[in-house]
């Protein structure tokens, strides 16, 4: 595996916004969000949002909140609010640019993500994949649920689910 000597994740500031949009733009060009609701994910939970920089420069990002089992927010839908009973740690959106793809950058993350989820006392992650990313979110251990309510997210798109404390 390639190594970068500087690449790392750290935590997003409301500097790294625009940086935010133009990899998403470039990363997932069939599924826009405005900038206002990419924004909006990192006003209401703060603590799921991080950028990697490779020797300082942008080169992806991971938006994550909490949110209900089975439900998916629909794409560049302002949220409002996080719901109270949230029960599920929710990926919202993991971009790479093509340069950091393949190095364990995206690993490295949902550990971190995940170590999170269980510390808040999540039963469980949830996200929808999209562009062909099925396989690695299943090498992350998570599994495709049967649900419905993705007709945003494209033909391709799982909503898959990891289990994180036993039922």
């Amino acid at each position: 595996m390639f190594q970068f000597r500087d690449l790392a994740w750290r935590a997003m500031t409301g500097y790294d916004l625009d940086a935010v949009f133009a990899i998403a733009g470039a990363v997932h060009p069939g599924f826009f969000e405005a900038r206002a609701v990419l924004a909006e994910k990192f006003t209401l939970y703060r603590n799921g949002c991080y950028l990697l920089e490779v020797a300082e420069r942008p080169a992806g990002y991971v938006l994550s909140h909490p949110w209900r089992q089975g439900e998916a927010p629909p794409l560049d839908t302002l949220l409002g609010a996080i719901p109270d009973d949230a029960d599920s740690y929710y990926i919202h959106d993991l971009a790479l640019l093509p340069l950091t793809r393949g190095v364990g950058a995206a690993g490295r993350i949902m550990a971190a993500l995940t170590k999170h989820a269980m510390a808040m006392d999540f039963p469980r992650m949830s996200l929808v994949a999209v562009n062909g990313s099925r396989g690695f979110w299943e090498r992350q251990g998570f599994g495709v649920e049967n649900r419905s309510g993705l007709a945003g997210y494209g033909p391709e798109a799982h909503y898959m689910v990891k289990a994180l404390l036993p039922s």
